[in-house]
Protein backbone atom coordinates (compact mmCIF):
# COMPACT_ATOMS: atom_id res chain seq x y z
CA UNK A 1 0.00 0.00 0.00
CA UNK A 2 2.84 2.38 0.83
CA UNK A 3 4.47 1.73 -2.54
CA UNK A 4 1.22 2.62 -4.28
CA UNK A 5 0.95 5.74 -2.12
CA UNK A 6 4.55 6.65 -3.03
CA UNK A 7 3.80 6.49 -6.76
CA UNK A 8 0.66 8.56 -6.24
CA UNK A 9 2.52 11.20 -4.21
CA UNK A 10 5.32 11.37 -6.77
CA UNK A 11 2.95 11.77 -9.73
CA UNK A 12 0.85 14.34 -7.89
CA UNK A 13 3.89 16.39 -6.89
CA UNK A 14 5.10 16.40 -10.50
CA UNK A 15 1.73 17.69 -11.67
CA UNK A 16 1.61 20.35 -8.94
CA UNK A 17 5.16 21.52 -9.71
CA UNK A 18 4.51 21.89 -13.44
CA UNK A 19 1.13 23.51 -12.95
CA UNK A 20 2.57 25.94 -10.40
CA UNK A 21 5.16 27.10 -12.93
CA UNK A 22 2.83 27.11 -15.91
CA UNK A 23 0.18 29.35 -14.34
CA UNK A 24 0.70 32.93 -13.23
CA UNK A 25 -0.96 34.09 -9.98
CA UNK A 26 -3.85 35.40 -12.07
CA UNK A 27 -4.01 32.08 -13.90
CA UNK A 28 -4.19 30.16 -10.61
CA UNK A 29 -7.09 32.37 -9.53
CA UNK A 30 -8.82 31.79 -12.85
CA UNK A 31 -8.39 28.03 -12.51
CA UNK A 32 -9.83 28.07 -8.99
CA UNK A 33 -12.77 30.14 -10.23
CA UNK A 34 -13.22 27.70 -13.11
CA UNK A 35 -13.52 24.76 -10.72
CA UNK A 36 -15.95 26.69 -8.50
CA UNK A 37 -18.06 27.68 -11.52
CA UNK A 38 -18.15 24.05 -12.66
CA UNK A 39 -19.57 23.01 -9.29
CA UNK A 40 -22.03 25.88 -8.99
CA UNK A 41 -23.17 25.85 -12.60
CA UNK A 42 -23.79 22.14 -12.84
CA UNK A 43 -27.55 22.78 -12.91
CA UNK A 44 -27.90 25.11 -15.88
CA UNK A 45 -31.63 25.64 -15.23
CA UNK A 46 -31.12 27.29 -11.84
CA UNK A 47 -27.79 29.16 -12.11
CA UNK A 48 -25.77 31.01 -14.72
CA UNK A 49 -22.48 29.69 -13.32
CA UNK A 50 -21.97 27.68 -16.50
CA UNK A 51 -21.52 30.97 -18.38
CA UNK A 52 -18.63 31.92 -16.08
CA UNK A 53 -17.22 28.43 -16.55
CA UNK A 54 -17.41 28.77 -20.34
CA UNK A 55 -15.74 32.19 -20.31
CA UNK A 56 -12.88 31.10 -18.03
CA UNK A 57 -12.36 27.88 -19.97
CA UNK A 58 -12.09 29.87 -23.20
CA UNK A 59 -9.62 32.34 -21.69
CA UNK A 60 -7.41 29.61 -20.27
CA UNK A 61 -7.53 27.68 -23.55
CA UNK A 62 -6.47 30.72 -25.58
CA UNK A 63 -3.69 31.54 -23.10
CA UNK A 64 -2.43 27.95 -23.14
CA UNK A 65 -2.35 27.86 -26.93
CA UNK A 66 -0.56 31.23 -27.06
CA UNK A 67 2.09 30.24 -24.53
CA UNK A 68 2.76 26.98 -26.37
CA UNK A 69 4.36 28.95 -29.19
CA UNK A 70 6.92 30.67 -26.93
CA UNK A 71 10.45 30.15 -28.22
CA UNK A 72 13.55 32.04 -27.22
CA UNK A 73 17.30 31.52 -27.49
CA UNK A 74 19.24 32.91 -24.56
CA UNK A 75 22.79 32.38 -23.38
CA UNK A 76 22.78 32.16 -19.59
CA UNK A 77 25.80 32.18 -17.28
CA UNK A 78 25.48 31.72 -13.54
CA UNK A 79 28.28 32.92 -11.23
CA UNK A 80 27.94 30.95 -8.01
CA UNK A 81 29.87 31.63 -4.81
CA UNK A 82 32.01 28.84 -3.44
CA UNK A 83 30.35 28.83 -0.01
CA UNK A 84 27.13 30.03 1.55
CA UNK A 85 25.81 29.40 5.06
CA UNK A 86 22.62 27.58 5.98
CA UNK A 87 19.89 29.97 7.09
CA UNK A 88 21.71 33.11 5.93
CA UNK A 89 20.51 34.95 2.77
CA UNK A 90 22.99 35.07 -0.08
CA UNK A 91 23.02 36.40 -3.64
CA UNK A 92 24.78 35.67 -6.91
CA UNK A 93 24.70 37.23 -10.40
CA UNK A 94 23.28 35.67 -13.54
CA UNK A 95 24.24 37.06 -16.96
CA UNK A 96 21.75 36.64 -19.81
CA UNK A 97 22.41 37.43 -23.48
CA UNK A 98 19.64 37.67 -26.06
CA UNK A 99 20.58 35.42 -28.96
CA UNK A 100 17.49 36.20 -31.05
CA UNK A 101 16.79 38.91 -33.63
CA UNK A 102 13.89 40.28 -31.57
CA UNK A 103 13.84 42.30 -28.36
CA UNK A 104 12.75 40.27 -25.36
CA UNK A 105 10.57 41.84 -22.67
CA UNK A 106 8.60 40.56 -19.71
CA UNK A 107 10.79 37.51 -19.11
CA UNK A 108 11.12 35.89 -15.69
CA UNK A 109 13.99 33.64 -14.60
CA UNK A 110 13.25 30.54 -12.51
CA UNK A 111 16.01 28.39 -11.01
CA UNK A 112 15.78 24.59 -11.29
CA UNK A 113 17.30 22.77 -8.32
CA UNK A 114 17.89 19.05 -7.92
CA UNK A 115 14.75 17.00 -7.34
CA UNK A 116 14.00 17.00 -3.57
CA UNK A 117 11.62 14.05 -3.70
CA UNK A 118 12.80 11.01 -1.71
CA UNK A 119 13.57 7.62 -3.20
CA UNK A 120 11.11 4.83 -2.55
CA UNK A 121 13.35 3.06 0.01
CA UNK A 122 13.86 6.30 1.90
CA UNK A 123 10.11 6.90 1.99
CA UNK A 124 9.41 3.39 3.22
CA UNK A 125 12.00 3.31 6.00
CA UNK A 126 12.20 6.92 7.21
CA UNK A 127 10.40 7.96 10.37
CA UNK A 128 9.02 11.45 10.75
CA UNK A 129 9.65 12.95 14.21
CA UNK A 130 6.45 12.49 16.21
CA UNK A 131 4.97 10.08 13.66
CA UNK A 132 3.87 7.73 16.44
CA UNK A 133 1.43 10.41 17.62
CA UNK A 134 -0.38 10.67 14.29
CA UNK A 135 -3.63 8.87 13.53
CA UNK A 136 -3.75 5.45 11.90
CA UNK A 137 -4.54 6.74 8.42
CA UNK A 138 -1.60 9.19 8.32
CA UNK A 139 0.79 6.53 9.61
CA UNK A 140 -0.41 3.97 7.09
CA UNK A 141 -0.61 6.15 3.98
CA UNK A 142 2.35 8.32 4.92
CA UNK A 143 1.58 11.68 3.35
CA UNK A 144 2.89 13.70 6.36
CA UNK A 145 6.10 11.68 6.10
CA UNK A 146 6.29 12.47 2.37
CA UNK A 147 5.82 16.19 2.98
CA UNK A 148 8.41 16.14 5.76
CA UNK A 149 11.00 14.35 3.59
CA UNK A 150 10.47 16.75 0.68
CA UNK A 151 10.86 19.76 2.98
CA UNK A 152 13.98 18.25 4.58
CA UNK A 153 15.62 17.57 1.21
CA UNK A 154 14.75 20.94 -0.33
CA UNK A 155 18.08 22.72 -0.45
CA UNK A 156 17.13 26.37 -0.89
CA UNK A 157 14.36 28.87 -1.53
CA UNK A 158 14.83 31.03 -4.65
CA UNK A 159 12.18 33.52 -5.71
CA UNK A 160 11.42 34.14 -9.43
CA UNK A 161 13.45 37.06 -10.81
CA UNK A 162 12.12 39.37 -13.56
CA UNK A 163 14.65 40.05 -16.31
CA UNK A 164 15.36 43.45 -17.84
CA UNK A 165 14.36 44.15 -21.42
CA UNK A 166 16.98 42.73 -23.79
CA UNK A 167 17.59 44.09 -27.26
CA UNK A 168 18.88 41.71 -29.96
CA UNK A 169 22.44 40.63 -29.09
CA UNK A 170 22.49 42.56 -25.82
CA UNK A 171 23.34 41.08 -22.43
CA UNK A 172 21.91 41.93 -19.03
CA UNK A 173 22.69 40.95 -15.46
CA UNK A 174 20.35 40.20 -12.58
CA UNK A 175 21.09 39.34 -8.98
CA UNK A 176 19.36 36.21 -7.68
CA UNK A 177 18.54 36.05 -3.98
CA UNK A 178 19.11 32.68 -2.37
CA UNK A 179 18.11 31.36 1.06
CA UNK A 180 19.92 28.08 1.83
CA UNK A 181 17.74 25.83 3.96
CA UNK A 182 20.17 23.08 4.95
CA UNK A 183 23.87 22.30 4.92
CA UNK A 184 25.45 20.17 2.21
CA UNK A 185 25.84 20.38 -1.53
CA UNK A 186 23.26 22.47 -3.34
CA UNK A 187 22.90 21.29 -6.93
CA UNK A 188 21.48 23.36 -9.79
CA UNK A 189 20.27 21.60 -12.93
CA UNK A 190 18.95 24.34 -15.23
CA UNK A 191 17.24 27.70 -15.47
CA UNK A 192 13.73 28.14 -16.83
CA UNK A 193 12.75 31.30 -18.71
CA UNK A 194 9.06 32.14 -18.35
CA UNK A 195 6.96 34.70 -20.24
CA UNK A 196 3.24 35.23 -19.55
CA UNK A 197 0.79 35.38 -22.43
CA UNK A 198 -0.93 38.72 -23.26
CA UNK A 199 -3.81 37.84 -20.92
CA UNK A 200 -1.38 37.21 -18.08
CA UNK A 201 -2.78 33.77 -17.23
CA UNK A 202 -0.34 31.13 -18.55
CA UNK A 203 3.44 31.20 -18.78
CA UNK A 204 5.36 30.02 -21.79
CA UNK A 205 8.42 28.12 -20.52
CA UNK A 206 11.83 27.47 -22.04
CA UNK A 207 14.31 25.35 -20.11
CA UNK A 208 18.03 26.08 -20.48
CA UNK A 209 20.28 23.29 -19.07
CA UNK A 210 22.83 24.89 -16.76
CA UNK A 211 24.30 22.51 -14.15
CA UNK A 212 26.19 23.91 -11.19
CA UNK A 213 26.67 23.47 -7.48
CA UNK A 214 27.88 25.17 -4.33
CA UNK A 215 28.55 24.11 -0.76
CA UNK A 216 26.23 25.21 2.02
CA UNK A 217 28.21 25.44 5.25
CA UNK A 218 26.63 24.50 8.58
CA UNK A 219 24.80 27.12 10.58
CA UNK A 220 27.10 28.75 13.13
CA UNK A 221 26.40 30.43 16.44
CA UNK A 222 28.17 33.41 17.93
CA UNK A 223 30.41 32.42 20.82
CA UNK A 224 33.49 33.85 22.53
CA UNK A 225 36.93 32.72 21.42
CA UNK A 226 37.53 29.36 23.01
CA UNK A 227 40.70 29.42 25.11
CA UNK A 228 41.71 25.80 25.46
CA UNK A 229 44.06 24.62 28.19
CA UNK A 230 47.08 22.45 27.57
CA UNK A 231 50.81 22.82 26.98
CA UNK A 232 52.82 22.30 23.84
CA UNK A 233 53.41 18.66 22.96
CA UNK A 234 56.16 16.95 21.05
CA UNK A 235 55.07 16.22 17.48
CA UNK A 236 57.04 13.39 16.00
CA UNK A 237 58.28 14.49 12.60
CA UNK A 238 57.25 18.11 13.11
CA UNK A 239 55.01 20.08 10.80
CA UNK A 240 56.35 18.33 7.70
CA UNK A 241 54.98 14.98 8.87
CA UNK A 242 51.44 16.34 8.97
CA UNK A 243 51.40 17.47 5.36
CA UNK A 244 53.31 14.63 3.70
CA UNK A 245 53.54 10.89 3.56
CA UNK A 246 56.47 9.19 5.28
CA UNK A 247 58.66 10.01 8.26
CA UNK A 248 60.00 13.44 7.24
CA UNK A 249 61.24 15.66 10.09
CA UNK A 250 62.67 19.12 10.64
CA UNK A 251 66.39 19.41 9.74
CA UNK A 252 68.59 20.32 12.75
CA UNK A 253 72.28 19.77 11.88
CA UNK A 254 74.93 17.47 10.41
CA UNK A 255 76.87 14.96 12.50
CA UNK A 256 79.17 11.96 12.09
CA UNK A 257 77.67 8.65 11.15
CA UNK A 258 76.75 6.24 13.96
CA UNK A 259 76.10 2.53 13.55
CA UNK A 260 72.43 2.01 12.92
CA UNK A 261 71.74 5.36 11.21
CA UNK A 262 69.58 4.97 8.06
CA UNK A 263 71.60 5.17 4.87
CA UNK A 264 69.04 7.55 3.34
CA UNK A 265 70.15 10.20 5.86
CA UNK A 266 73.75 10.26 4.62
CA UNK A 267 74.69 13.72 3.33
CA UNK A 268 76.80 12.81 0.32
CA UNK A 269 78.15 16.27 -0.38
CA UNK A 270 79.64 16.43 3.11
CA UNK A 271 81.03 12.90 2.73
CA UNK A 272 82.86 14.00 -0.43
CA UNK A 273 84.18 17.10 1.32
CA UNK A 274 85.42 15.62 4.64
CA UNK A 275 86.08 12.05 3.56
CA UNK A 276 84.02 10.30 6.26
CA UNK A 277 80.33 9.40 6.63
CA UNK A 278 78.16 12.34 7.67
CA UNK A 279 74.41 12.16 8.23
CA UNK A 280 71.61 14.66 8.60
CA UNK A 281 70.18 15.00 12.08
CA UNK A 282 66.51 15.83 12.46
CA UNK A 283 64.39 16.91 15.35
CA UNK A 284 60.70 17.01 16.08
CA UNK A 285 58.85 20.15 17.05
CA UNK A 286 56.83 21.18 20.06
CA UNK A 287 53.61 23.05 19.44
CA UNK A 288 49.99 23.18 20.51
CA UNK A 289 47.61 20.73 18.90
CA UNK A 290 43.94 20.33 19.80
CA UNK A 291 41.32 17.84 18.71
CA UNK A 292 37.72 18.70 17.84
CA UNK A 293 35.80 15.45 18.25
CA UNK A 294 32.31 15.20 16.72
CA UNK A 295 29.98 12.47 17.92
CA UNK A 296 28.24 11.12 14.80
CA UNK A 297 26.53 8.18 16.49
CA UNK A 298 22.96 9.42 16.20
CA UNK A 299 20.06 7.11 16.87
CA UNK A 300 18.45 7.83 13.50
CA UNK A 301 19.58 9.51 10.26
CA UNK A 302 17.00 12.32 10.47
CA UNK A 303 17.98 13.40 13.98
CA UNK A 304 17.75 17.19 14.36
CA UNK A 305 19.91 16.88 17.49
CA UNK A 306 22.73 15.69 15.24
CA UNK A 307 22.25 18.71 12.95
CA UNK A 308 22.58 21.02 15.94
CA UNK A 309 25.70 19.15 17.04
CA UNK A 310 27.27 19.79 13.63
CA UNK A 311 26.46 23.49 14.00
CA UNK A 312 28.07 23.51 17.45
CA UNK A 313 31.20 21.84 16.05
CA UNK A 314 31.35 24.43 13.26
CA UNK A 315 30.98 27.24 15.81
CA UNK A 316 33.77 25.80 17.94
CA UNK A 317 36.06 25.42 14.91
CA UNK A 318 35.60 29.11 14.11
CA UNK A 319 36.27 30.18 17.70
CA UNK A 320 39.66 28.45 18.04
CA UNK A 321 42.63 30.51 16.91
CA UNK A 322 44.79 28.31 14.65
CA UNK A 323 47.52 30.74 13.63
CA UNK A 324 50.01 29.18 16.06
CA UNK A 325 48.37 25.80 16.70
CA UNK A 326 46.83 22.85 14.95
CA UNK A 327 43.23 21.72 15.11
CA UNK A 328 42.30 18.14 14.19
CA UNK A 329 38.67 17.42 13.32
CA UNK A 330 37.90 13.78 14.18
CA UNK A 331 34.69 11.88 13.47
CA UNK A 332 33.52 8.47 12.31
CA UNK A 333 31.57 7.81 9.14
CA UNK A 334 32.05 4.82 6.83
CA UNK A 335 35.59 5.00 8.28
CA UNK A 336 37.46 7.15 10.78
CA UNK A 337 38.30 10.60 9.41
CA UNK A 338 40.82 13.19 10.57
CA UNK A 339 41.26 16.64 9.01
CA UNK A 340 43.82 19.18 10.18
CA UNK A 341 43.86 22.99 9.97
CA UNK A 342 46.25 25.61 11.28
CA UNK A 343 49.87 26.73 10.90
CA UNK A 344 49.66 26.95 7.13
CA UNK A 345 48.32 23.41 6.64
CA UNK A 346 44.75 24.53 5.96
CA UNK A 347 42.18 27.11 6.89
CA UNK A 348 39.12 26.76 9.05
CA UNK A 349 37.02 27.00 5.87
CA UNK A 350 38.29 23.55 4.98
CA UNK A 351 36.95 22.12 8.24
CA UNK A 352 33.60 23.83 7.66
CA UNK A 353 33.44 22.34 4.18
CA UNK A 354 34.03 18.89 5.66
CA UNK A 355 31.34 19.47 8.29
CA UNK A 356 28.91 20.48 5.53
CA UNK A 357 28.96 16.92 4.25
CA UNK A 358 29.26 14.85 7.42
CA UNK A 359 26.46 12.38 8.10
CA UNK A 360 25.44 10.24 11.06
CA UNK A 361 27.07 6.86 11.67
CA UNK A 362 24.47 4.16 12.25
CA UNK A 363 26.44 0.92 11.98
CA UNK A 364 29.34 1.35 14.44
CA UNK A 365 29.55 1.67 18.23
CA UNK A 366 30.82 4.77 20.02
CA UNK A 367 34.00 2.98 21.10
CA UNK A 368 35.24 3.30 17.49
CA UNK A 369 35.62 7.04 18.05
CA UNK A 370 36.98 6.44 21.56
CA UNK A 371 39.83 4.29 20.24
CA UNK A 372 40.58 6.66 17.35
CA UNK A 373 41.12 9.58 19.73
CA UNK A 374 43.19 7.54 22.18
CA UNK A 375 45.59 6.62 19.38
CA UNK A 376 46.44 10.32 19.08
CA UNK A 377 46.31 11.39 22.72
CA UNK A 378 50.11 11.63 23.18
CA UNK A 379 50.31 14.51 20.70
CA UNK A 380 47.20 16.38 21.90
CA UNK A 381 47.41 19.50 24.03
CA UNK A 382 43.65 19.49 24.60
CA UNK A 383 40.36 18.22 23.26
CA UNK A 384 36.87 19.59 22.60
CA UNK A 385 34.18 16.93 22.29
CA UNK A 386 30.70 17.61 20.89
CA UNK A 387 28.52 14.75 22.08
CA UNK A 388 24.94 13.66 21.43
CA UNK A 389 24.30 12.14 24.85
CA UNK A 390 25.88 11.67 28.27
CA UNK A 391 25.59 7.91 28.64
CA UNK A 392 28.17 5.56 30.06
CA UNK A 393 30.35 5.11 26.90
CA UNK A 394 30.63 8.88 26.42
CA UNK A 395 31.21 9.46 30.11
CA UNK A 396 34.04 6.90 30.05
CA UNK A 397 35.53 8.57 26.98
CA UNK A 398 35.76 12.00 28.58
CA UNK A 399 37.06 10.66 31.90
CA UNK A 400 39.63 8.48 30.14
CA UNK A 401 41.08 11.46 28.26
CA UNK A 402 41.25 13.53 31.43
CA UNK A 403 42.91 10.66 33.29
CA UNK A 404 45.59 10.58 30.59
CA UNK A 405 46.30 14.27 31.18
CA UNK A 406 44.48 15.65 28.13
CA UNK A 407 42.37 18.68 29.17
CA UNK A 408 38.94 18.05 27.70
CA UNK A 409 35.89 20.29 27.32
CA UNK A 410 32.73 18.40 26.48
CA UNK A 411 29.53 19.84 25.00
CA UNK A 412 26.43 17.66 25.14
CA UNK A 413 23.69 18.62 22.67
CA UNK A 414 20.33 17.24 23.74
CA UNK A 415 16.62 17.78 23.81
CA UNK A 416 15.34 19.83 26.76
CA UNK A 417 15.50 17.77 29.95
CA UNK A 418 17.11 14.84 28.09
CA UNK A 419 20.51 15.05 29.78
CA UNK A 420 20.99 12.39 32.41
CA UNK A 421 21.29 13.48 35.99
CA UNK A 422 24.74 13.58 37.52
CA UNK A 423 26.55 15.44 34.74
CA UNK A 424 27.59 18.16 37.18
CA UNK A 425 30.43 20.32 35.92
CA UNK A 426 31.88 17.63 33.68
CA UNK A 427 30.11 18.90 30.55
CA UNK A 428 28.49 21.98 29.06
CA UNK A 429 24.85 21.22 28.38
CA UNK A 430 23.33 22.73 25.22
CA UNK A 431 19.60 22.34 24.72
CA UNK A 432 18.09 22.22 21.24
CA UNK A 433 16.27 25.49 20.73
CA UNK A 434 18.63 27.36 23.09
CA UNK A 435 22.01 26.57 21.52
CA UNK A 436 22.87 30.22 20.83
CA UNK A 437 22.11 31.19 24.40
CA UNK A 438 24.19 28.33 25.79
CA UNK A 439 27.25 29.14 23.66
CA UNK A 440 27.04 32.88 24.29
CA UNK A 441 27.37 32.36 28.05
CA UNK A 442 30.46 30.18 28.03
Amino acid sequence: MRRVAYRLFRSTSTFQYRLGRQLTPAGKFALAALVAAAVIGFDTNRTVGYQVFTLLAALLSVSTAWSGGFRVRLDVRRVLPRFVTAGEPAAYPVVIRNGTARPQRGLVLLEDLADPRPAVDEFLHAREPGEERRNWFDRTVGYPRWAWLVARKRGAAIAPRPLPALRPGDAGEVVIELLPLRRGRLAFTAVTIARPDPLGLVNGLVRVPLPGSLVVLPKRYAMPDLALPGARKYQRGGIALISSVGDSEEFASLRDYRPGDPLRRIHWRSVARVGRPVVREYQGEFFVRHALVLDTFAGRPESHVFEEAVSVAASVACSIQTQDSLLDLLFVGPETYSFTAGRGLGHTDRLLEVLAGVGPCLDKPFRTLHHAVLERYASLSGCVAVLLAWDQPRRDFVRHLRALGVPTRAFVVSEPAALEAGAGHEVHRLEVGRIAEGLAHL
